[in-house]
């Protein structure tokens, strides 16, 4: 991926330096100051809502939800491990608060821990499909984004990010669950088989 980004930068580099070198410093200056204060603006945004989710984490908000969530999770995930599904429940939880940088350390743990149960594929490949997908009620990123750029109105896409990631996380899981089924399912699935092709037999 990195090979590919510097591929990309050099080409576009050349381009600018054969079509329009006069602007290329001048390009390249102004874009470096619009990222700085993009970043700023977003250290702003991440900084109140991680502060929050350690008052939550504190006040044992999130192990609550953790707790609320767990049996979904479990349901989803085809897992019964504690820790495993208290990791699932904050990256999920953190998704759904639109803050997908705080969310990438609880997934990566929880996909390390996925890697050790019996349904490392389908799991993995669940957390993978609602991560890229998930469900958003405040997009926090988005919306910090907006604001650094002078929206009038950043938080108008509120409702339009609700409805598309909800329909984006359901066929996301429906596809996950239809090409890479739970290995309980296979199994169940190839028992029945067997048994039906035997009353065959014995018919």
């Amino acid at each position: 991926m990195n090979v590919l980004f510097y591929t990309v930068m050099l080409l576009c580099t050349a381009i600018m330096l054969v079509t329009s070198p006069q602007t290329f410093l001048s390009t390249l200056l102004g874009a470096a100051s619009k990222s700085a204060t993009l970043c700023i603006s977003l250290l702003a945004t991440y900084s109140v809502w991680l502060g929050l989710m350690q008052v939550w984490q504190a006040c044992g908000l999130s192990q609550k939800l953790s707790r609320l969530l767990r049996p979904i999770s479990k349901r989803f995930f085809h897992v019964d491990d504690t820790q495993t599904l208290d990791a699932i429940t904050m990256n999920l939880s953190v998704n759904v608060l639109g803050i997908s940088g705080a969310a990438t350390p609880y997934g990566i743990q929880a996909a390390k821990l996925l890697d050790k149960t019996d349904e490392a594929e389908y799991a993995s490949c669940m957390l993978f499909a609602l991560n890229a997908t998930s469900i958003q009620l405040i997009p926090t990123s988005i919306i910090g984004v907006r604001t650094a750029l002078g929206s009038a109105t950043p938080a108008d896409i509120v409702l339009p990010t609700i409805i598309v990631s909800f329909l984006s996380t359901f066929l996301a899981c429906l596809l996950v669950r239809l090409f890479i089924p739970p290995k309980s399912k296979r199994i169940s699935t190839e028992k029945r088989r067997l048994l039906q092709k035997n009353k065959g037999a014995c018919i």
